[in-house]
């Protein structure tokens, strides 16, 4: 079978990395988006209602895959809802955007983003579990992190891409609802547009599939429990990977903490910045991915001490310059993390159909997932009176975690681990 994975391999990774260059046209605008806290800034929304977004996608991304694997349990090609689910998202986005052309009051406007944000987050929430799965089934294990690493390159060159029109669109237009707007119904389109391009994607049946399931949702998703809680090494990793949402949330704030007390413009904060993120992320994509550089826990192990630099930069070097630095390093973190998570998950479970460690995982971590970005967002807004020191202060609670992750990283068993 592995064989017959990898007679598929060119074709199934030029399906996948087509569909990541769309929905990487569209990523900076509504996901880990400089441009979408600055959007929401300039309607006036505080910082708490800022990090509700974060909070609103991770919630849905770990309750909703739940859903997802009950739903694919039993469908042996996942390919479909793989489709089915990433239009949801797109066509989300595409509402917004319309409406966004005729709704003129800043309160309707918040309430009608909230509404599509929340649309769009439950289909990723759904789309993940299942996505991740069709990713380590139609790559044999020996190449699924090269497949994973093309496929992430196509996305982060289409990242910045659009990093650089979203600098000149920002720069001439600013946040006005009408460029706003348009902004949106591009990007809905291009993740409509990109979706079709899974079924240039072969699939084939593994002969290891389990048989029917035939459990009610509840027992479904208690036996699926049960079985992830007594899998020591794989709660291990989640712990490790903890760091992940820490990345995720001081993304969603970093941009405001460098335009409001070290005069970085905003057309530099939505363009440039994100173009830097993105850089981080190509680099790892090539030399990580591509070319498959250390293995998988040192992989895991580097980006915990990425992130811990990064944010000791933020706390005592921020300026200017140093923004990029710290958005380059952020976006090679996060790279690393997207990289080696779905072979790391599908390794720990030790399955062939690994859905359930995917749609369960992000439950067991809600409550550091959403909670952090809402703690964080709600205490910017009671420090304010101490000004950028109350992003320090957050940011060095944010480095303790970070090395808390670090030490469960290391103690990591990926050589047990089948």
């Amino acid at each position: 079978m592995e064989t017959d994975k990898d007679i598929y391999f060119k074709r199934n990774v030029l399906g996948v990395s087509v569909v990541e260059f769309f929905w990487g046209l569209g990523f900076p605008i509504v996901m880990e988006s400089t441009f979408l806290q600055l959007f929401l800034k300039n309607l006036g929304a505080s910082s708490f209602v800022i990090g509700i977004v974060p909070a609103l996608l991770i919630f849905c991304i770990g309750a909703f895959p739940l859903f997802a694997s009950y739903l694919s349990r039993n469908q042996r090609y996942k390919k479909s809802l793989v489709i089915l689910f990433h239009m949801a998202s797109g066509v989300a986005i595409l509402i917004f955007g319309l409406a966004l052309l005729f709704v003129n009051r800043v309160e309707n406007i918040l309430l009608l983003f909230f509404v599509s944000y929340t649309l769009f987050s439950i289909g990723i929430g759904l789309t993940i579990p299942v996505w991740l799965n069709f990713l380590v089934r139609i790559f044999s294990e020996r190449k699924t992190v090269p497949a994973l690493g093309y496929m992430m390159l196509a996305q982060n060159i289409g990242k910045v891409i659009a990093s650089f029109f979203i600098l000149k669109i920002v720069s001439k237009y600013s946040f006005s609802q009408g460029a706003s707007a348009y902004i949106f119904i591009v990007t809905g389109l291009l993740f409509i547009v990109g979706t079709l391009f899974f079924f240039v994607t072969k699939e084939l049946a593994d002969p290891d599939d389990p048989a029917p399931d035939t459990l009610t949702f509840l027992n479904h998703s208690r036996k699926s429990f049960y079985e992830i809680i007594k899998n020591r090494r794989f709660l291990v990793y989640l712990v490790a990977d903890l760091d992940f949402y820490v990345v995720i949330t001081v993304l969603s704030f970093y941009a405001n903490y460098a335009t409001e007390f070290f005069e970085v413009p905003v057309a530099v904060a939505a363009g440039l910045f994100v173009a830097c993120i993105y850089a981080g992320s190509i680099t790892v994509n090539v030399f990580l991915g591509a070319m498959n550089l250390l293995g998988l826990k040192q992989k895991f192990v580097l980006s915990k001490c990425i992130s811990f630099l990064s944010l000791v930069l933020l706390i005592f070097c921020p300026g200017y310059w140093s923004f990029f630095l710290i958005s380059y390093m952020l976006g090679f973190v996060r790279a690393i993390r997207n990289m080696v998570y779905a072979p790391s998950v599908k390794k720990f479970s030790g399955k062939t159909d690994a859905t359930s460690y995917f749609a369960l995982a992000p439950i067991l971590t809600i409550p550091i997932a959403s909670g952090f970005p809402l703690a964080f967002g709600k205490m910017l807004d009671y420090l304010s009176f101490m000004q950028d020191d109350a992003y320090r202060v957050l940011f060095g609670f944010s480095a303790l975690f970070i090395l808390v992750t670090l030490y469960f990283s290391v103690k990591t068993d990926y050589e047990i681990a089948q």
